[in-house]
């Protein structure tokens, strides 16, 4: 009887410590909590930059962090510019090994209040839903499809119109920003063609030809061309002769480097150049870069 009042003496201290005891709260614990963003994708990350909070921020709460309010403006206006890159390896027989156009669109914008901008793009896939997806129906309409294999977008670019509607909708932030990134690889129509001509004259000597076409319209102009021509790592002297433009060898470059202001359509030029070699053991052929 005594050791059972002894238990249930200890059971009953047991008790009142539990109701006394408090749970310790760790002040690290919530700042914690507010420096790490959920994203939709379910990745917790504790080091994100201004852009990605701003983008969860505004993906949670509707906030528009990129634009500021109450901007005003005596005259609106809005800019937009298509920078575009063409990446081309050909073979020395003038066959397209690979080719791909890397574009960007940049825009200016300086626009009162909240505005929403929308425009349309004449993608493969927008010509296809409106039926003329066929070749025969879009040279008879005059209008080219274009097939973008990937692009990205500015956080302010509203992603479920882009994939139900394929329209660009946004409101833009204020100033310059770029809107999107997009390449292509599929019917590429390249700007220029360049033939090259190469012939040995000896061991100690090169005599080079270099012709430049340019293939776009008469109505259009290219400017600041440049194009590099190597030249091989034993290379003494060289003698350029251009028609147009100007061209400089560069002897910490090993090439010939021509420069063109501007050039129309359908137009070419060509420079010539000759290229004194140091005697060398080495029977290796030179391998021709590409230019």
């Amino acid at each position: 009887m005594g050791n059972q009042n002894r238990e249930l003496s200890c059971a009953l201290m047991i008790t009142e410590l539990n109701k006394k005891k408090k749970i310790p709260v760790f002040p690290e614990l919530g700042d914690r909590c507010t420096e790490t963003f959920i994203t939709q994708q379910g990745i917790k990350s504790q080091h994100q930059t201004k852009e990605e909070q701003s983008q969860i921020t505004s993906q949670v709460t509707g906030k528009i962090g990129w634009r500021r309010k109450g901007i005003k403006y005596r005259r609106n206006e809005l800019f937009l510019d298509v920078l575009e890159s063409v990446n081309l390896l050909m073979s020395p027989q003038g066959q397209v090994l690979s080719a791909h156009v890397s574009g960007r669109v940049v825009m200016k914008s300086y626009l009162s209040g909240m505005p929403e901008c929308k425009f349309g793009m004449n993608d493969k896939i927008v010509i296809e839903k409106q039926g003329k997806g066929t070749a025969d129906e879009t040279s008879k309409s005059g209008k080219q499809s274009i097939a973008i294999d990937d692009c990205t977008f500015h956080q302010c670019v509203r992603l479920s119109k882009f994939d139900s509607e394929r329209s660009i909708s946004f409101i833009p932030p204020d100033g310059e920003f770029e809107l999107m990134r997009y390449r292509t690889t599929k019917d590429i129509i390249l700007p220029f063609r360049v033939i090259p001509l190469v012939r040995e004259v000896g061991r100690t000597k090169l005599e080079v030809k270099v012709v430049i076409k340019s293939n776009f319209k008469p109505s259009l102009l290219a400017q600041k061309i440049e194009v590099r021509i190597p030249t091989p790592l034993n290379t003494s002297g060289v003698q350029v002769i251009c028609m147009r433009g100007k061209a400089k060898y560069k002897a910490s470059e090993n090439a010939i480097v021509w420069k063109i202001k501007r050039m129309a359509g359908m137009k070419e030029s060509q420079i010539s150049a000759e290229i004194e070699l140091l005697p060398t053991n080495d029977k290796k052929k030179w391998a021709r870069p590409p230019i």
